[in-house]
C-alpha cells in the first residue's frame, strides 16, 4: 500500500473548503488536531475546528480561495500560498486576504496541524 500523496490531500482539502462540504472536510482532521491563525487563536481538536469553520462559512458563504502555490516542505508538511475574495453577509463588504499556511499530516493522512499567517 502506498502512501498518501500530501500535495494532493491538501488540494482536495481546499477544493473541499472551496465548497465548504463539511461531510468531507471532518474526516480529513485527526480528532486532535490543532489549527492556529491569527483571526481564531488556537483551536484544539477536530469539532472545535469544524465548528469554528461553520460559523465562518456562514458569515462569508461565497469564499474563493486560490492557491498560489503548494508545496512539499517535509514528508508529513505541506506550505501553502494563497489568495481569497469572499463577502460578508451581516455587512455585505469584501474581504481580500492573502497567506500562508502550513499543513502538518498524519502517516494515514489526516491533518494533524494547520498553521496560517495572514500577509
Amino acid at each position: 500500500m502506498t502512501a498518501p500523496d500530501p500535495v494532493a490531500l491538501v488540494k482536495r482539502y481546499h477544493a473541499a473548503l472551496n465548497h465548504f462540504d463539511a461531510a468531507v472536510i471532518t474526516p480529513m482532521f485527526a480528532e486532535e488536531a490543532t489549527y492556529t491563525s491569527p483571526s481564531v487563536g488556537v483551536l484544539r481538536g477536530r469539532d472545535a475546528i469544524i465548528a469554528a469553520m461553520e460559523s465562518y462559512f456562514t458569515e462569508f458563504p461565497d469564499q474563493v480561495a486560490e492557491d498560489e502555490t503548494v508545496e512539499l516542505v517535509t514528508l508529513n508538511t505541506v506550505r501553502c500560498e494563497w489568495r481569497l475574495n469572499a463577502t460578508s453577509s451581516s455587512t455585505g463588504q469584501p474581504s481580500v486576504r492573502r497567506g500562508v499556511e502550513t499543513l502538518v499530516l498524519a502517516d494515514d493522512g489526516r491533518i494533524l496541524t494547520i498553521a496560517v499567517e495572514d500577509r
